[in-house]
């Protein structure tokens, strides 16, 4: 059977983190409020109707045909599985409810709703903007796939994968680039928690 692959995981590590950590400083120096103005410019109805699709790829659910995958393929990486689900949830909720419960979104936070492109149909959160836990779990399922598929090509599929869930975040008015880039760091932490209990359980399973 195939061996987790450290060494993709580091490279996409490696990216997300420049990413998320680039987000976190732009917004600093020049402020989360005009960094998310600026990305969040119009592009036309059929990239609106896009991204309300995107977004999707992101959402809790789509761990359920990854589960199945593993079950059925990939069985000796439940626990990896299982680790990125518990840590993902917890790195993105506990902030969220707890330790910045409240903390306003952007058509919230932005009095002028005339500055941010507002995408028809879609249903404005106002509050528990920080993370994103959609482009956490996002982040945890790129960095999931880089481990279980040894392939270079994942880096850069499962980078634009990334990439196009996070913006949608800040497209749809959902969040700041502030809440995406910190759900980027908060799935590589949760992928390399849910690495350490694969390794202990391996090495478990080997004494026995």
């Amino acid at each position: 059977m195939t061996e987790l692959s450290i060494n993709n995981f580091r490279s996409g590590a490696m990216l997300t983190a420049a990413s998320g950590f680039l987000l976190i400083a732009i917004s600093y120096l020049i402020g989360k409020e005009e960094f998310f103005l600026i990305l969040n410019g119009n592009l036309g109805t059929i990239v609106d109707k896009a991204f309300t699709y995107i977004t999707y790829l992101g959402d809790g659910v789509i761990w359920i045909p990854i589960a199945v995958y593993v079950l059925l393929l990939r069985k000796k990486y439940t626990v990896l599985l299982l680790g990125c689900i518990l840590y993902s949830t917890l790195f993105a909720q506990i902030p969220k409810n707890y330790i910045f419960n409240g903390a306003p979104r952007p058509t919230k936070l932005i009095a002028d709703w005339s500055s941010i492109h507002i995408v028809p149909g879609v249903f404005l959160n106002s509050v528990d903007s920080f993370p994103s836990g959609h482009t956490t779990t996002a982040s945890c399922i790129f960095l999931f796939f880089c481990l279980l598929i040894p392939k270079k090509w994942i880096i850069p599929v499962g980078c634009i994968y990334l990439y196009l869930v996070g913006y949608s975040r800040i497209y749809l008015a959902q969040h700041f680039p502030l809440d995406v880039g910190a759900g980027m760091i908060g799935g590589i932490i949760s992928v390399y928690f849910s690495l350490r209990l694969q390794n202990w359980k391996d090495q478990y399973s080997r004494k026995v």
